[in-house]
């Protein structure tokens, strides 16, 4: 489906117009855009909406009409962009943004942004993930990392003063923390919850100095360095028994887990903080850095962006609708929820989340972060990494027997594509 589309990109950009033209302000009084997007819960919908009623007021000539697609996000963009009848501003997850850059189908930024909108003030590793070829495409409006979490009453009873600050403390923590609570020799709290995806494993591939793909874009996670970090999570779970998924305690995802008490620790993102205390509010957790893993601190960050239709035919008011919801005001109202951190540093310390105990920790990971962005092919490698993945953690076959099939099948299926 990807790369079926990506080619009809490629085939678009062959017919595209050379540059359409601004929105003539003159001539039209009220000029409509439509801006789409996803909500994670009902409250993020609310917030966008009252910052589109906002930017209405300030913005009296510009209409915004709003979508949620919560469903297949982006093979209904993709399908709209190859029809013709995309909308003028969109989410972009980091995760897809090259494909969509490389076949141009998104409005270079540059040309827009002026000095006083302050571009320096955002986490760079955050805008080169939506550059391509010295292009800006995407203004990232939130980003967010992983962080530990952890049950502190639970850490009491084990008698574990802190939170671990390496690998090998976390391992021997979860045997501390994995108890049989009822005496019916079955275990009611694991010590760690695990999270078994390419998008939470892939700063363990890098650890021990492997590489999820080559510059070719080939997948290479395979390889020995690769595979070191990989079979630290696998022998937790298996020879060690202190680590469960999700699935295996009746859960749909880690924060659950910790949530019911069938799990000490995860690593889980700040998405987690307002779903504890909407969800779980007698919970007392904390949260600290991923422990280090070799000796190297670090975790995933994940981002999506605003950004621009390349066919639009109101550019003027899709870049005023982006730079509002992306310059301080706008990213201030919007960074309010909790749910993610603002990706302006100066919004991020305004807040006070780089001093807030609970989300300090996610803010400094920013600073080591693996973005979650590996090229185009990055969703060929994910899904038959995921799949070989749990089969080797649920000791189908070796680790390294399952990864050599997910790497040689990924890159088969990336060859034939190209």
């Amino acid at each position: 489906m990807f790369k079926s589309l990506g080619l009809t990109f490629l085939a678009l950009t062959a017919i595209a117009l050379p540059g359409c033209r601004l929105s003539g302000q003159a001539t039209e009084q009220v000029t409509t855009i439509r801006l789409s997007g996803w909500q994670s819960n009902p409250n993020e919908k609310r917030l966008l909406e009252g910052l589109i009623r906002n930017f209405e007021k300030k913005n009296p000539n510009i209409k915004v009409k709003y979508e949620t697609i919560n469903s297949e996000y982006m093979d209904v963009i993709k399908t709209r962009l190859i029809g013709d009848v995309a909308p003028d501003v969109f989410y972009l997850d980091v995760f897809e943004a090259p494909l969509l850059m490389k076949y141009k189908v998104l409005e270079p930024l540059d040309k827009y942004i002026t000095p006083d909108f302050n571009l320096a003030d955002f986490e760079p590793s955050l805008l080169n993930a939506f550059k391509h070829q010295g292009q800006l495409y995407g203004l990232p409006k939130d980003f967010s990392t992983l962080a530990l979490i952890y049950n502190k009453k639970a850490f009491m009873a084990a008698g574990i003063a802190q939170p671990p600050q390496t690998w090998e403390e976390l391992m021997a923590d979860a045997q501390k923390l994995t108890v049989d609570k009822n005496g019916d020799g079955k275990i009611d709290q694991y010590g760690f919850g695990i999270a078994p995806e390419l998008a939470r494993q892939t700063f363990m591939i890098k650890a021990f100095g492997g590489r999820l793909i080559d510059q070719s874009g080939y997948a290479r996670f395979a390889e020995p360095n690769g595979l070191k970090g990989l079979q630290l999570i696998v022998d937790q779970y298996r020879r060690d028994r202190t680590a469960a998924q999700p699935t295996d305690v009746g859960a749909t995802w880690s924060s659950e887990m910790l949530g019911q008490g069938k799990a000490a620790m995860v690593i889980e993102g700040p998405w987690s903080i307002p779903y504890f205390k909407e969800t779980f509010p007698n919970l007392d957790f904390g949260t600290a850095e991923v422990p280090t893993v070799n000796g190297k601190p670090g975790t995933m960050a994940f981002t999506v962006a605003y950004v621009m239709n390349r066919k639009t035919k109101h550019k003027d008011a899709a870049w005023k609708l982006i730079s509002y919801l992306t310059a301080k005001e706008g990213m201030k109202a919007w960074a309010t929820q909790g749910l993610a951190l603002p990706a302006r540093r100066s919004v991020l310390t305004e807040l006070g989340y780089d001093k807030n105990p609970l989300y300090a920790p996610f803010a400094r990971g920013a600073r080591y972060a693996t973005i979650w962005q590996a090229g185009e092919n990055l969703p060929t490698i994910r899904m038959n990494f995921n799949n070989q993945f749990i089969s080797a953690l649920l000791g189908e076959q070796p680790l390294a027997i399952a990864m050599k099939k997910a790497q040689e099948t990924a890159n088969r299926e990336i060859y034939w594509a190209n």
